[in-house]
Order: C-alpha cells, then sequence, then structure tokens
C-alpha cells in the first residue's frame, strides 16, 4: 500500500503508529477528518494476519466514523484505534495505561472509546493517562450499557422510513421481521411490540430467541427462513452484510432498517433495494444512537438530553430520504451526501481541530 498516495486520496489527516516494548502494545491511530470537531471513534483489538491488514481497518474504520458522525450532527470528527493482538490474551494494564498516554499526546485532536476486543474496563486504564476517552464506568460520570440507547435510535429511525413507505409512522399492526435479538435488538423489541407491532424473530442463540416469544409474543423462525417470511419491515441486527445476492430475491419486505453493520455486501445491492421500491435506512445513520450518546458524556452526562438528540435520527432518515429524491439516487448514496455536505460547509469557517480550550472535557465527574 502507498500510504501517501491513500491518505491523498481519501483526504485523511493523519495515521500514528504506537508501540510500547515492554507491554507489547502494537496501536494504529488513525485520524480521518476533524473538519467538525475532534475526531470520534473507538479502539478495537484484533488479532490481524498482518500489519498492513490491521492499517487497512484502522483506516477503513476512521473514515467510516466520519460520516457516522457527520451524519449524526454531532461536532465531532471521525478516528479509529486498532491494537493488534489476541483480546483473551494479550492485555495487561500496562498496555491500556501506555495506549492513553499516546492519546494525551494528541492534545484532544482524537477521543477514543470500547469497541470489538475492548472494554469498559480497558476504557477505565486508559482514563488513568487520559481524559479523552468515553464509555468509562458508571463512577467517572459515563451512561453505562448503550444498547438500549441505540435500539431506540433504531426504533426512531425505523418510524421514519415507515412513513415514507407506508405513509405514516405508526407501527401498530406492522410485521416487523427481525434478525438477531442480542442486547440492541431485545431493547428494540421492546419498543416495537408497545407500540403494537406482530413479530417476526431469528437468532442463533436459542435462549434469546425463547425470552422474547415469552415477553414479546413474537413468533420465531430458522435463522435461514427469515429472510422470506410475509412482513412489511425487515430488521437485520446480527450480522452484516444479509442484503446480497441470495437473500433479496427473498425480501417481501417494504422497509430495510436494523442495528446491524454494514448491511450491504456491496453497494450495488443498495441500488437493487431502490430499484425495487423498498425503502433502505443507512445502516450508520440509524443505528448512531450509541456514538450520540457517548458524545454526550464529553460535556458531562445528561440522560435527558442525550436521549433528546437520538430522537433526531427521525429527522436524519427523513433527510437522507429527501436527498434520496432530489438527487435521484438510492439511500446509501444519499447518507453519505448528508454527511459530506455538513462537513463541507463547515469547512470555510474552520480548519483542522485544536484542542485551545477546556470546555469539552472539564465537566466530567471526578477530574
Amino acid at each position: 500500500m502507498e500510504l501517501f498516495k491513500y491518505m491523498e486520496t481519501y483526504d485523511y489527516e493523519q495515521l500514528v503508529l504506537c508501540q510500547d516494548k515492554e507491554s507489547g502494545l502494537k496501536a494504529i491511530i488513525c485520524i480521518h477528518d476533524t473538519t467538525l470537531g475532534p475526531a470520534l471513534g473507538g479502539t478495537r483489538m484484533w488479532t490481524y494476519a498482518s500489519e498492513e491488514a490491521a492499517i487497512e481497518d484502522a483506516l477503513r474504520l476512521a473514515k467510516g466514523m466520519t460520516y457516522k458522525n457527520a451524519a449524526a450532527g454531532l461536532n465531532l470528527g471521525g478516528g479509529k484505534t486498532v491494537i493488534i493482538g489476541d483480546p483473551r490474551k494479550d492485555k495487561n494494564e500496562a498496555m491500556f495505561r501506555a495506549f492513553g498516554r499516546y492519546i494525551q499526546g494528541l492534545n484532544g485532536r482524537y477521543i477514543t472509546a470500547e469497541d470489538v476486543g475492548t472494554t469498559v474496563a480497558d476504557m477505565d486504564l486508559i482514563y488513568e493517562e487520559t481524559e479523552f476517552v468515553t464509555g468509562i464506568s458508571p463512577a467517572f460520570g459515563s451512561s453505562g450499557n448503550p444498547s438500549p440507547v441505540t435500539a431506540y435510535g433504531v426504533y426512531r429511525g425505523m418510524k421514519a422510513a415507515a412513513k415514507e413507505a407506508f405513509g405514516t409512522d405508526s407501527l401498530e399492526g406492522k410485521v416487523i421481521a427481525i434478525q438477531g435479538v442480542g442486547n440492541v435488538a431485545y431493547n428494540l423489541c421492546r419498543h416495537l411490540h408497545e407500540e403494537g407491532a406482530s413479530l417476526i424473530v431469528t437468532d442463533i442463540n436459542k435462549e434469546a430467541v425463547a425470552r422474547v416469544v415469552e415477553e414479546f409474543g413474537a413468533k420465531a423462525v430458522d435463522p435461514d427462513e427469515i429472510y422470506s417470511v410475509d412482513c412489511d419491515i425487515y430488521a437485520p441486527c446480527a450480522l452484516g452484510a444479509t442484503i446480497n445476492d441470495e437473500t433479496i430475491p427473498q425480501l417481501k419486505a417494504k422497509v430495510v432498517a436494523g442495528a446491524a453493520n454494514n448491511q450491504l455486501k456491496e453497494a450495488r445491492h443498495g441500488d437493487v433495494l431502490q430499484e425495487m421500491g423498498i425503502v433502505y435506512a443507512p445502516d450508520y445513520v440509524i443505528n448512531a444512537g450509541g456514538v450520540i450518546n457517548v458524545a454526550d458524556e464529553l460535556y458531562g452526562y445528561n440522560r435527558e438530553r442525550a436521549m433528546k438528540k437520538v430522537e433526531t435520527i427521525y429527522d436524519n432518515i427523513e433527510r437522507v430520504i429527501s436527498i434520496s429524491k432530489r438527487d435521484g439516487v438510492p439511500t446509501y448514496v444519499a447518507a453519505d451526501r448528508l454527511a459530506e455536505e455538513r462537513i463541507n460547509t463547515m469547512k470555510n469557517s474552520r480548519s483542522q481541530f485544536l484542542q485551545n480550550n477546556k470546555h469539552i472535557l472539564s465537566r466530567r465527574v471526578g477530574r
């Protein structure tokens, strides 16, 4: 990979390689864009096949966070960290303390959070060295488990998509097929059940399925049957890439709206949904409740304020649909344009983010 050529092509700002021999830390911090504010994005720990694979993942994920944060209406840019290692056996206190010092050295240009392979306990260790971290223990002013908040955002976005497809945002009486019933989807099921929707669910975890069947009167089907059930809305809430050449012909839904990341296996599958008249709520717009919630921690967490911001996911989905109609493009393209237009609007009024005041983090509990 020609790094500088790649970074120039996609307008990346910074790539930081961090190592600490004693603790075994090998981390890559990528800052994609700070036009809107400091770059916020989680720390992923994974057993990458090569250093190049780790760098590529950091680059890809950082850019994704720029778009997610911008589309969510946050005054935050996009960044990401990957740590090379096995999260089950390579972690130690010194590693995350060393990593925290590297973050501190960036002087607020990058703020990290929990991601795949890292935990709240890991964030607490980072917090020993820097304030530029969210998703820490509630005792330090964190918002706690983000799953219910993410679910509420998906619920709000689903209602906006339903309004476009059915002429009303009421989900009462609608049949909703939910693939995966983990923590986020369980809370989504609760909202849908309370509104009077009928649920069809599947998951490889039979206990999770039994729970929603018992509590919400859901109908259970085998995992490979969920795509072809008669339903109004298909909600992918587990694995990515479930919208693909095999599943699209089976879909009977008029709306695709769920919590999973990377729902389209390929971009062209978004084109196919558009051609079929299926309303697709782009994943990084509808599932932004979690990042909206942790972002509120930067100002001293206020749940009421955070939830009001999460409610605006409804408006963001409406904006995506409006841009889709305006430009004659699929909604996944419209989502990118929503983010890009917001960033470009700000570029004339501010350049790269510099931490020249302390108000962002000054109200954190215990500091």
